[in-house]
């Protein structure tokens, strides 16, 4: 059960964020942006985000078997090198304690122009803190149908 219901509680504030989301979504590739999302709420361990964003895969037309891949992406050749990119910096944000290693920065500085790197460090940015906020209110994705 849900602790918490922010956007009852801090409207405003909750309503920044979805501002923010919602300018990431309007300056990335959706389906870069959503395999952003999905690593960060793995990594992070938000099952609301996890189901969201996987769906949100599907419903874009990703192979189930590259959804699935997204937790072990550097085993597999499912990925192209920007996604590469972006996923081994958004598991260096996400992380960020180790701090973002010279060589990730640079490969994905490489390969984004800076405008939208930018907008990249801001959606894993943003899905973090959707993760924090979901994982620390207990918010659970929708029940299977069946």
């Amino acid at each position: 059960m849900a602790r918490l219901n922010i956007s009852q509680h801090a409207p405003q504030g909750y309503q920044a964020v979805l501002d923010l989301d919602r300018y990431v979504r309007e300056n990335l590739d959706h389906v870069l942006l959503d395999l952003v999302k999905l690593r960060a709420s793995q990594l992070n361990g938000c099952g609301f985000c996890v189901d969201m964003h996987a769906t949100d895969l599907e419903k874009l037309g990703q192979p189930t078997r590259r959804i699935y891949a997204v937790s072990a992406w550097r085993e597999t050749d499912f990925f192209t090198e920007r996604e590469r990119a972006a996923l081994a910096l958004t598991e260096a944000v996400t992380l960020i304690t180790t701090g973002v290693d010279d060589a990730v920065w640079a490969e994905a500085a490489r390969l984004f122009p800076e405008r939208e790197l930018s907008d990249l460090l801001l959606a894993i940015g943003t899905i973090n803190v959707w993760n924090r906020v979901a994982v620390s209110t207990h918010a659970a994705p929708p029940p299977l149908a069946g």
